[in-house]
């Protein structure tokens, strides 16, 4: 225990002796007396240190700045490290825009604890599941964690009625009709409203939303059948811009010029989907060449557009493919690029490009609706038959009243349960 003590005090001794001797020098050096050098103030780890990522709903946008993030870059089907398509812009003014709405990105939507009803703008590129397949995510979960107001959504037509966004959404609301009436009267009714705003899909570099100085075009793109469109929103001087899915095509080339973000998929090789996908060679090439972007026609893509920053997504970033993914492109693009991923954030204005991850809230709450909420509308409900009715088991009536007495006296209420 001695020889312990003692090797501690030759340890502790010389820590001290090396701090003496910093701290005389550091006095010589700057003339001050060893007190005022000793008691020079350090870091307090009280004071908060600006990050590399982004936390939401910490910083606000400048008037003049946009944000975007991913929320899906991913595949079909479904996986926990990347949603499908799914891209959120906010704008220095307060709107928010979403471009698609793909398998599995309500969840990081929904981190971001903003409220819904700012969030019912939504611009679908085409009817593939893994750009809307959370549509009715969105549709009816956003009503159940506050939305207010009706849902509106922008789409192409289609070579035949059925293949339409107006199509679609008519047949969402049916394939959702047990939900929706089953909340009918208990939520919002305004908020199950959903507005199709659906242009022709041969238009080009249309119109096809104009509020608030905010501009949004659409365009043909190339994709499996008649009906994918591409867009682009500016505001400000700003330009962003989101291919949605496409073969290489000459409008995008076109009115995608002067983007500062410019966004295309980016299809994974041919050998990936062989070895990552077990698809036979020729099935292969048909997905990642023809109906898709290869990497390096994404990279000619963009030395021919030149935004400010190109971003490419649509496939898995995994360390074994984005290094192919980079080379690809590399080969016909030398300028500013984002390999997207899940959770990324690009804080854009006239002057900078800033990108960042962002720290998702896992345990996320709905945000507050900025609107009131309308009372429930006995008159619109719907409720069980009285074949179903007679099964309530009797044995919670007391249990429930002791929450009814418990909740009216804390809110001051005089709410009275409807089963008795």
């Amino acid at each position: 225990m001695r020889e312990r003590i003692v090797v501690v005090s030759i340890v502790v001794g010389v820590i001290a002796f090396a701090a003496g001797t910093y701290i005389g020098r550091e006095a010589e050096k700057s003339g001050k007396s060893l007190v005022e050098v000793a008691e020079r103030p350090t870091l307090s780890q009280a004071k908060a240190i600006e990050r590399g990522v982004y936390f939401p709903n910490t910083e606000e946008l400048g008037k003049n700045e946009m944000r975007i993030i991913s929320l899906g870059t991913g595949m079909p089907y479904g996986r926990r490290a990347q949603a499908a398509t799914s891209w959120l812009v906010e704008l220095g003014n307060g709107d928010k825009f979403l471009f698609d709405v793909g398998t599995g990105s309500v969840a990081n939507l929904g981190s971001l604890e903003i409220p819904y009803d700012y969030l019912n703008k939504v611009f679908v590129s085409h009817l593939h599941t893994d750009h809307m397949g959370d549509l009715p995510a969105l549709y009816v979960g956003g009503v159940v964690g506050g939305r207010t107001k009706p849902f509106h959504v922008w789409g192409p037509t289609g070579s035949e009625e059925r293949h339409g966004t107006q199509y679609s959404m008519d047949h969402l609301k049916e394939f959702v009709a047990w939900d929706l009436d089953g909340r009918t009267g208990r939520l919002p009714a305004e908020a199950f409203e959903i507005v199709v705003h659906e242009f022709d899909y041969m238009g080009m570099n249309q119109v096809v939303y104009d509020e608030r100085g905010v501009v949004v075009r659409a365009w043909p793109a190339i994709h499996s059948m008649d009906g994918p469109v591409s867009y682009s929103l500016e505001w400000k001087g700003l330009k962003f811009v989101f291919g949605g899915d496409t073969y290489p095509n000459k409008w995008f080339n076109e009115y995608a010029k002067g983007a500062d973000v410019a966004i295309h998929e980016c299809m994974m090789a041919p050998e990936s989907w062989i070895d990552k996908m077990h698809f036979p060679v020729e099935r292969a090439l048909e997905v990642a060449t023809q109906i898709h972007t290869a990497p390096e026609a994404f990279g000619k893509i963009m030395s021919e557009v030149k935004p400010r920053l190109a971003i490419a997504y649509h496939f898995f970033l995994d360390f074994d493919i984005a290094p192919g993914i980079n080379a690809g492109i590399r080969q016909t693009y030398d300028g500013p690029l984002s390999l997207a991923t899940d959770n990324m954030v690009w804080n854009v204005t006239k002057d900078s490009i800033r990108v960042r991850n962002l720290v998702p809230i896992d345990e996320a709450w709905p945000a507050k609706s900025p609107f009131e909420t309308p009372p429930m509308d006995p008159k619109l409900m719907k409720f069980e038959s009285a074949e179903i009715q007679a099964g309530a088991w009797d044995g919670a009536i007391k249990p429930n009243q002791i929450v009814y007495d418990r909740v009216n006296k804390r809110y001051g209420t005089n709410v009275e349960p409807r089963v008795k």
